[in-house]
């Protein structure tokens, strides 16, 4: 039994998404860190990014569009984001955080809907 395609992507981005959210702003908890190797170190958990982001976008372009591509890892990105930064930095979630991420589920629901 296979997997069907919008599964596998959105799995393979969710990952995906985890890499890129620790390359980013990771490092933002070791200020003491020389820019350097934050650079460096972010540089080398993007790869598993990227070996993960393509083809997740590889296996779900033709069952998903394009815009629905990039709608879904926005969404994955923010929900990730929102916890690791409540998690990792300590910062907490807001009201006008949760507003902000309902606006852009409202714009999801503008791209899944009607005619592709």
């Amino acid at each position: 039994m296979s997997l069907p395609a919008p599964l596998i992507t959105v799995l393979l981005l969710i990952a995906s998404n985890l890499f890129m959210t620790v390359a980013w702003y990771g490092h933002l908890r070791f200020q003491s860190a020389p820019i350097i190797v934050a650079i460096l170190v972010s540089w080398g958990i993007a790869f598993f990014e990227y070996v993960l982001q393509v083809p997740a976008n590889r296996i779900g372009y033709g069952a998903l569009s394009a815009a629905q591509l990039k709608t879904i890892q926005e969404v994955i990105s923010l929900t990730i984001f929102v916890a690791f930064n409540a998690l990792w930095l300590g910062e907490p979630v807001t009201l006008r955080t949760v507003a902000g991420f309902a606006l852009i589920v409202a714009g999801v629901a503008v791209i899944f809907t009607g005619r592709s």
